[in-house]
């Protein structure tokens, strides 16, 4: 990874200096906001909240691009470089996201880390996306980013801010608080710590060991004693409904799925980052939160 980094900075070094601004009309009359995003469920929002007013490039902005073991490319530095607003996960989701910032430093640039706003540390739990109150925070926080940088059309992004929160993600935030009112409790499994925010934002009774939920998203091993204990659930019906991230299904998690199949246990998936290509996050969360709720009412009867 070092020499990867080294290699980025060099290249940005070599492509010269960069304003972090582009025309967003004809004749360069008006600059946008240069932000760049380590990850598309961040830059996607960060797009709407400043609408005409930025251009935004996300790094990871594929569904097969894995976050984690990303190896940044001559253009991110370049990219990066230029940016007067960086987003970046933190937590050690996105390590290398980090270290682009560090090899490409810039006076003029923002960097907006989210672990450090909603204050998680390295080790703890990565998916603030899937914190509806995190993703409020950072809305804020990138819409306060905005208003400094750019103090000309703060009131745009005021009115901006009240759209994606009271409009744009209407539904999204509706539908958090319909499963909570409705499910709350209801004892449920899941492959990995992706969910842990969502269950806790709904009160989802999470019975997954929580070391098991750790290992499949860090990617190490899982006990046997913890995988004993989910096919116990599974076999027992002891869950409603089991989640799981479809972008990671390890050969533990596919036997999971489909003991629980075999168990007439309501499956949902949840995925790393939006899904499709091209999806808003609010599309993307939205048509995951009605399959969370339709497994729950199968599992439920409710």
């Amino acid at each position: 990874m070092a020499l990867a980094l080294a290699g980025v900075a060099l290249a940005t070094l070599a492509a010269g200096c960069s304003t972090g601004t582009t025309p967003s009309g004809t004749g360069g009359a008006t600059h946008r906001i240069q932000v760049v995003a380590a990850e598309n469920f961040w830059g996607s929002l960060a797009g709407q909240l400043g609408g005409s007013h930025v251009t935004v490039r996300n790094i990871i902005d594929s569904p097969s691009a894995d976050p984690h073991d990303y190896e940044p490319i001559a253009a991110d530095g370049r990219a990066m470089a230029g940016a007067q607003l960086a987003i970046v996960n933190g937590i050690g989701y996105d390590s290398w996201a980090g270290k682009l910032v560090s090899a490409n430093p810039s006076k003029d640039r923002t960097v907006l880390t989210v672990g450090e706003l909603v204050g998680v540390k390295d080790g703890g739990n990565p998916h603030r996306w899937y914190s509806p109150t995190d993703v409020r925070t950072v809305i804020d926080r990138i819409t306060a980013d905005y208003e400094k940088i750019d103090p000309k059309h703060a009131s745009f992004y005021g009115k901006q801010h009240d759209k994606v929160v009271d409009t744009n993600l209407k539904e999204y935030f509706g539908l958090i608080g319909q499963i909570k009112s409705t499910y709350a409790g209801t004892p449920v499994g899941a492959s990995e710590s992706i969910f842990t925010p969502l269950a806790d934002a709904t009160g989802l009774d999470l019975k997954t060991p929580a070391s098991f939920l750790t290992a499949i998203s860090e990617g190490t091993d899982p006990t046997a004693a913890d995988k004993q204990a989910i096919d116990r659930q599974i076999a027992g019906r002891q869950i409603k409904v089991y989640v799981y991230n479809s972008q990671n299904a390890t050969p533990d998690v596919q036997a999971q799925v489909k003991a629980a199949k075999a168990k007439g246990i309501p499956v949902a998936t949840v995925t790393e980052t939006l899904t499709p290509a091209g999806a808003s996050f609010q599309q993307w969360q939205v048509a995951q939160l009605k399959a969370l709720i339709s497994a729950l009412h199968q599992g439920t009867g409710k």
